[in-house]
């Protein structure tokens, strides 16, 4: 058994992004559909000492681009997600939930598309496949949908 998914949505991911002013209920949903689907709101590395980390599973090197190539060049943003503005340690996602939050959403916000709507577990699921797991991962969209079902049914 994992986090409670509406204390974790409830109490980190919407304050996240309201501090951010990235908030939207179709945010919010995909944030916790991807905490969902990436750890099973359970593992803070990747079990099989995979290199993600944190309850979105990031890796090491997907922290340091966001950080290097797009919130150097949003200094508002940056400074919203950590304060004073300084790159952290990417093993800061493991113990600081709503940085590991922030991280994912800010990942989201490069993606060109929009989000998909709220209330569409599919069309998120499609969303997270192609823009998050990417294409080469080895998660499918079938497998965030019914964990989505799974994880908010009990």
């Amino acid at each position: 058994m994992g986090l409670n998914p509406h204390q974790l949505r409830d109490d980190i991911i919407r304050p996240t992004l309201q501090r951010l002013d990235l908030w939207s209920e179709a945010a919010e949903e995909l944030l916790l559909g991807t905490a969902i689907q990436e750890s099973d709101l359970r593992c803070v590395r990747q079990e099989g000492n995979g290199p993600a980390l944190g309850l979105w599973q990031m890796e090491k090197n997907t922290h340091n681009d966001i950080w290097d190539n797009f919130l150097h060049f949003n200094t508002k943003l940056g400074l919203n997600i950590l304060g004073p503005y300084a790159k952290p340690d990417h093993a800061r996602m493991i113990w600081d939930l709503a940085y590991a939050c922030a991280m994912c959403r800010t990942h989201y916000l490069r993606v060109p598309q929009p989000l998909p709507p709220a209330g569409n577990i599919n069309a998120q699921a499609s969303y997270w496949k192609q823009f998050y797991n990417t294409p080469l991962g080895k998660g499918t969209a079938k497998q965030y949908v019914a964990n989505w079902q799974r994880v908010m049914t009990h």
